[in-house]
């Protein structure tokens, strides 16, 4: 049975705010739909912008298969900081799981649906409102 590392924010992401509690349930039921062993979470600190303890946690990855985070947007805003969150997940030949998108990265080909969903993401608040037309 594959071992996760929860991962959840005590803050707000992308202009979505989680309790953490629900966080924890959200990625408790992930992990028992897809048979995986849930590990207890690591808490991002609540400064803006900090990846601290993402960082920690991809340091500690020996012995546990990956990490599981309540959603894809809860990694690093900036492109070059996520792709080397990737690269430590690939090269250590683990898994990084996004609980509420129900997807996850593996291989290199899984990275360019979560950029993908990233783009999407970051456009849409320049794009124009309906009542604006």
């Amino acid at each position: 049975m594959k071992k996760l590392r929860g991962y959840i924010y005590s803050r707000e992401f992308m202009g979505e705010r989680v309790p953490q509690a629900v966080q924890n349930l959200v990625i408790r039921d992930y992990c028992a739909k897809n048979s995986i062993q849930y590990l207890l979470s690591s808490t991002e600190y609540a400064m803006s912008d900090s990846s601290l303890m993402l960082s920690k946690v991809l340091r500690d990855l020996s012995g546990i298969n990956g990490l599981v985070a309540y959603s894809l947007f809860q990694l690093p805003k900036n492109d070059k900081d996520r792709r080397r969150v990737y690269k430590t997940i690939l090269d250590s030949k683990k898994e990084l799981h996004f609980a509420i998108e129900n997807i996850h990265i593996s291989n290199s080909s899984d990275i360019a649906t979560i950029e993908n969903i990233w783009k999407i993401k970051k456009t849409l608040p320049n794009c124009l409102e309906r009542k604006s037309l």
